[in-house]
């Protein structure tokens, strides 16, 4: 934007004239560098606002003519109710000298609800609901300075309960965790992982305990199918274990350091059968293996360095 008038201390400050796209935008007075006094303009020259000694309902324009926001101003600031319009969603709600203060709501262009609830000071501060795909209630709880803190519950995609408990400024600290209705978890978690606590089947029984992150465990996936089962320490996958896809297959086995693949393993394919057998190294393999074909004839052996072939033994 150009602007054409009068400057104090370095900001702008009394008359000016600003233009956008080299079309009028706005005509009037400045004060402390915020439109205080005048009309502002469309790229069509329409009077599409005017400010009087900073007060007035306006409106705003990203550089493509679209609107930005439109609410009330005060004292050259967002203050009283207002629009935010993003690329892919308006945030409409009330603003407090500037700053998005109260209740707020904001919605796809599919008009389907995405979030709710309260900001102090630009922040989620207190009860807010976060939405998922066409409005579906994700998550629910409260909030501090932006995050998630005191009380919640989380939903799968079917609207069915999965998580309930407390989080600590933004990281889960107590709670259950639930697969089709069912309680599969409850303790305490550190950053975000299960670290003390008991795990349920589907019959109610406990089949493993951490206590400060370690013991075996058995991690399944929403729709309680087993995706992990082996050894936890300091709340990270440590010692062996086992993988499995999405249908329950196994993918694979061996040893774990630091929660990822370090020793030997095997590797699976769909159908069950051996695909790969060797070590890994940060997650990769690494060093010695074998690869097989679909008939189980070996159709590479040699080395691995970060997951790639480097020496070529035997075809």
């Amino acid at each position: 934007m150009e602007y054409d008038g009068e400057y104090l201390n370095g900001k702008r400050n009394g008359k000016g004239i600003k233009y956008w796209k080299g079309k009028l935008y706005f005509q009037g007075e400045y004060l402390n560098g915020k439109e205080w006094d005048g009309k502002g303009y469309d790229l069509n020259n329409n009077i599409v606002y005017e400010l009087k000694n900073g007060k007035g309902y306006i409106k705003k324009y990203y550089s493509d003519g679209k609107l930005s926001f439109e609410g009330e101003y005060l004292n050259g600031e967002k203050n009283g109710k207002g629009k935010e319009y993003s690329y892919d969603s308006v945030i409409e709600g009330e603003y407090l000298k500037g700053k998005r203060n109260g209740k707020i709501k904001e919605y796809s262009y599919e008009n389907y609800l995405i979030f709710e609830g309260e900001f102090l000071n630009g922040e989620i501060n207190g009860k807010a609901k976060e939405y998922g795909e066409r409005g579906k209630l994700q998550f629910e709880g409260e909030f501090l300075n932006g995050e998630r803190n005191g009380k919640a519950k989380e939903y799968d995609e079917n609207g069915e309960l999965q998580f309930e408990g407390e989080y600590l400024y933004g990281y889960k600290r107590r709670g259950k965790e639930y697969i089709k209705g069912r309680l599969e978890f409850e303790g305490e978690y550190l950053f975000n992982k299960k670290f003390n606590g008991k795990g349920y089947d589907e019959n109610g029984n406990v089949i493993y305990e951490l206590i400060n992150g370690n013991g075996k465990i058995k991690i399944y996936s929403p729709e309680g199918i087993l995706k992990f089962e082996g050894e936890y320490l300091n709340g990270k996958r440590n010692g062996k274990g086992k993988e499995y896809d999405f249908s329950g297959n196994i993918q694979f086995e061996g040893e774990y350091l630091n929660g990822k693949r370090n020793g030997k393993g095997k590797e699976y394919d769909f159908f069950g059968k051996l695909q790969f057998e060797g070590e890994y190294l940060n997650g990769k393999r690494n060093r010695k293996g074998k690869e097989y074909d679909f008939s189980g004839n070996i159709k590479f052996e040699g080395e691995y360095m970060n997951g790639n072939e480097i020496e070529k033994e035997k075809e």
